[in-house]
């Protein structure tokens, strides 16, 4: 074995490649580091390629090639900034451009490199999938005909879901969007449960597992969580490999329930790294290979005809000051997605939780997997609501004198009824058919 494979081999000792592995990687040298990105010279290696950088101290550094400039490779780091001196050795170790995946997922917590969080020892895994998924077939996509049970009233009766059926979750912050998710995962007919949760703070990853995944549920479970100060490298591959693992349980004929936490800071990631490698800022300083990213993530979730599984997906989307209208993340995610439910922040201040803006909300699907009668009766929940939201401060100063619109006197009869439809305990699961058969008493026809 020759002086640069023993290198690195003693640098890769104990990952499990041969010398026959190793002999054909070439060594890099380090000739710049700004902070975020780094060069290295006389590294040939594809994109996605993670490689180990000598520091000064005795550890070494992970970083992953994203592109190449003036026949250098540019990489950005995995972990925190690392103490890597000029002209540092620079290793190529793997590309990891595969997922490994199986049931010995169910119910761990990993990263997203898909090492486990959880301290309950390594994962056994049964194949591997894709980082990036498989390329579909349009044609071999199974059309959204089946409703979806997410345990939730006013979305279950008034925003029936469908399974296969992708939706954007829009709100600010402080509006109730981690009880709700916690809700549907606890709460909603599928058979596994994959949750991404990327860029938020680790408290809120500690509290959601704590208090949102826990008992049968978390046994359904997988949780892929990189929180906000990892790499954003890390948290777009956290993005994909929730997604994958997604895909694998699809491809077993699997009912699968995938929600992203939150899609915006997916986009953020990507910005950083658009940015860092020099593109242009377009609109609100997102670079175009932010809109891209959406629709290649997004496009992956849905049903498939082949093996009958089916993921329906849900995204968090974060609005800016409570504006869902401009900002291209949300622009973006709502003109790819089946539909969007946004949370308001009124409807939090007067307490009622779930806070749904209902006329604001929509599914595209509902109409292909719910009932004429329990249509109409959505209908005109959310007309009596609309009508008295849109005359509630002239109601409220007593400006309006009752029997002077009969349309506006049965959304003021009607205010309590839907209220208290809307409203839920966290505690208080409520199934789709109690969901429509409420709704179609209320507000049905008589």
């Amino acid at each position: 074995m020759n002086t640069a494979t023993e290198d690195i081999a003693d640098l890769l000792g104990g990952i499990g490649r041969t010398p026959v592995d190793i002999a054909p990687l070439q060594i890099g040298r380090l000739t710049s580091y700004d902070g975020l990105l780094l060069e290295a010279s006389g590294l040939a290696a594809p994109v996605g390629t993670v490689c180990r950088i000598e520091t000064a101290s005795d550890e070494t550094a992970e970083a992953e090639v994203i592109g190449f400039r003036n026949g250098r490779c540019i990489l950005m780091s995995l972990g925190q900034r690392a103490d890597v001196l000029p002209d540092a050795r620079v290793f190529p170790q793997s590309n990891q451009s595969r997922v490994e995946v199986g049931d010995g997922l169910l119910g761990r917590v990993i990263d997203g490199s898909g090492l486990p969080l959880d301290g309950l020892g390594p994962i056994e895994a049964e194949q591997d999938w894709p980082l990036v998924g498989r390329l579909q077939n349009p044609l071999e996509r199974g059309r959204v005909t089946e409703a979806f049970d997410v345990g939730v009233r006013a979305l279950n009766g008034l925003f029936t879901f469908g399974r296969g059926q992708r939706v954007g979750i829009i709100a600010g912050s402080g509006v109730g969007k981690s009880v709700l998710l916690g809700m549907m995962t606890r709460y909603s007919k599928a058979d596994v449960v994959v949750v991404g949760l990327i860029g938020e703070r680790s408290r809120e990853v500690t509290d959601f597992l704590a208090t949102k995944l826990h008992g049968p549920a978390r046994e359904r479970s997988v949780v892929v969580a990189v929180p906000a100060n990892h790499s954003p490298i890390m948290r777009i591959r956290a993005a994909h490999r929730a997604t994958a693992i997604a895909e694998y349980y699809r491809g077993q004929g699997k009912n699968v329930l995938l929600i992203i936490d939150s899609l915006t800071r997916v986009a953020h990631a990507q910005r950083e790294i658009g940015l860092a490698l020099g593109e242009q800022p377009t609109a609100k300083g997102y670079p175009p290979s932010v809109i891209s990213l959406l629709p290649n993530l997004i496009e992956r979730a849905g049903n498939d005809a082949k093996s009958g599984g089916s993921i329906t997906a849900f995204y968090t989307v974060l609005a800016d000051g409570d504006d869902t209208v401009g900002d291209p993340v949300v622009d973006a995610a709502r003109a790819i997605l089946d539909g969007h439910i946004v949370l308001s922040r009124k409807q939090a201040e007067r307490g009622v939780y779930p806070a749904v803006d209902i006329a604001a909300s929509i599914s595209r699907v509902m109409s292909d997997v719910a009932e004429r009668p329990h249509i109409r009766a959505a209908q005109m929940l959310k007309r009596l609501f609309s009508l008295y939201e849109e005359n509630r401060d002239l109601i409220l100063m007593g400006a309006y004198n009752r029997g002077n619109d009969p349309a506006l006197d049965a959304a003021i009869a009607a205010q309590a009824g839907v209220t208290a439809y809307i409203t839920q305990a966290e505690d208080a699961p409520v199934d789709l058919a109690a969901s429509v058969a409420e709704l179609t008493a209320q507000f049905g026809e008589h």
